[in-house]
This record gives C-alpha cells, structure tokens and sequence, in this order.
C-alpha cells in the first residue's frame, strides 16, 4: 500500500520529533490567536478552555495523515473536514476560505522554522517537500487558490499574513488561557520560544521583541539530545498531565 508521505521524507524527520512540533506549535499558538477568524475557536469552547488538550488532538491528526497509508490520511483528512462543516452548520454559516488556507500556512511555516531551529537548515528541495505534502491535505479538503509550489506560495502566505492578522480581545484572552494553563514560568518559555519561530509580522502584532532568552539555550539543548537529557528537560518545562502524549510525539525516534 502507499504511503501518504515517502518514509525517507524529511516531513517525517520534522514531525517525528516531539521537541520539533512542540515549536511547530508553540508558533502557530501566536498565530492563531491574532487571527481575524479565531472567533471560530470560540465557538465550541473548546480551544480556550483546553488549549494543551487541543494542541494533542491537532497533532494526532498531523500524526495520522503523515505517517499513514495514503488510504488512511485521506480518511483523516476527510474527519477534519467533517468536523469543521458540522461547527458550520451549527453556527448557521462557512468557515471562510481564508482561514483554512491560513492554518495550512502555519503548518508549512513552522514546519520549516522549527526544524531550521532546531536541526539544520533545509534545502529549496526539501522545503517543496514540505510545502507540497501539506498542500495535498489542503487539496483534498477542497481549497481552491492554493499555489502550486513552494516558490510560488512565499508572497501568498506574506499577503496572508498582512490581511488576516490582528490583535483583538481574543488574542489576549487567548494568551491568559495559556498563561493559566501552563503557569507562570512555563508561559514564559512558551513566549520566548514563539520569538525563535514567528514572522516578523507577528512579532510587531504581539509587541514580543526579537531578542529570546532561549537563544543561548537552544545550542545548550542540542546537546543534551546527544547526551539523551532532553528528556529530563522536557519533563520540567511541559506539564506532568501530558507526559504520556509528548512521549507519542516522537515518532521517528523510536
């Protein structure tokens, strides 16, 4: 049977990594909270009063589309998009388009920023890769105007985030359930880790500075990851709730 995306796929080498999506979405955390569409996350209650519950669910969707027969990431894809038309259909009105794209540019965004982070530096081949992986679950969920190639999408998600981005009572409601959540010094690593990963645009939008204190330390992490500590640093900065679920996240580890 086919697989969704090639095992030798670098896609896999970024998922495959709990402290890789943890970036991926310590970034889009920021993101999404400026977006001008984040009212849908309202909706349900469901982000703002779990949002580390939310973060494992997302992931284990991302989990089931990239490390699956293609059979069974089209199926998973296909429940995301069911779940979204019944939240429609409660609210009376769609989803607009935009917003979809925008989550689908966050994920190709800080794919690529939190493994350049954290690993190496991608090459433009290994960039399409990606690009071209998450551009196929966007057409298999009905996007139209998606860009082609990655090349092509770089002035698009730079539109995107010009005209969807704003601040509002939702973003800092939002970052007072993150502070809730994860506590006092856990959001502050949260905070500092989004200044590694986030466009500019962001930035300026949160008022966060481009200096992180975790600057000095992501080179001190490296290593302990050789050394086979991260764990140990992991188990201090996340909570001990979701010690388990951050175990699942490293995939290709094992």
């Amino acid at each position: 049977m086919k697989v969704f995306v090639e095992h030798h796929s670098v896609v896999r080498k970024i998922w495959g990594k709990s402290d890789t999506v943890l970036f991926i979405f310590a970034g889009a955390s920021a993101e999404f909270a400026l977006n001008k569409a984040v009212d849908w996350l309202y909706f349900t209650g469901k982000l703002p009063a779990d949002p580390l519950g939310r973060l494992f669910s997302t992931v284990s969707y991302a989990k089931k589309i990239i490390f699956s027969f293609e059979d069974e990431a089209y199926k998973a894809i296909d429940m995301m998009h069911h779940i979204h038309t019944a939240v429609e259909q409660s609210r009376g009105y769609k989803i607009p388009e935009w917003a979809y794209r925008d989550v689908l540019f966050m994920l190709i965004h800080y794919s690529i920023a939190s493994y350049e982070l954290l690993e190496e530096k991608l090459s433009d081949e290994e960039k399409e890769e990606v690009y071209n992986v998450f551009y196929r679950v966007g057409i298999r969920m009905g996007l139209k105007e998606l860009p082609v190639n990655y090349v092509e999408w770089l002035p698009v998600r730079k539109a995107h985030l010009i005209a969807d981005l704003k601040k509002s009572e939702y973003t800092a409601d939002l970052f007072k359930q993150y502070e809730k959540h994860l506590g006092s010094m856990r959001f502050k690593v949260l905070i500092e880790g989004q200044k590694l990963v986030v466009p500019d645009t962001v930035k300026e939008l949160l008022q966060l500075r481009d200096f992180s204190l975790l600057t000095p330390v992501v080179p001190l992490y490296k290593i302990s990851r050789l050394m086979k500590m991260d764990w140990m640093l992991k188990s201090i900065l996340l909570p001990a709730d979701y010690k388990d679920q951050i175990h699942e996240l490293d995939v290709y580890a094992r």
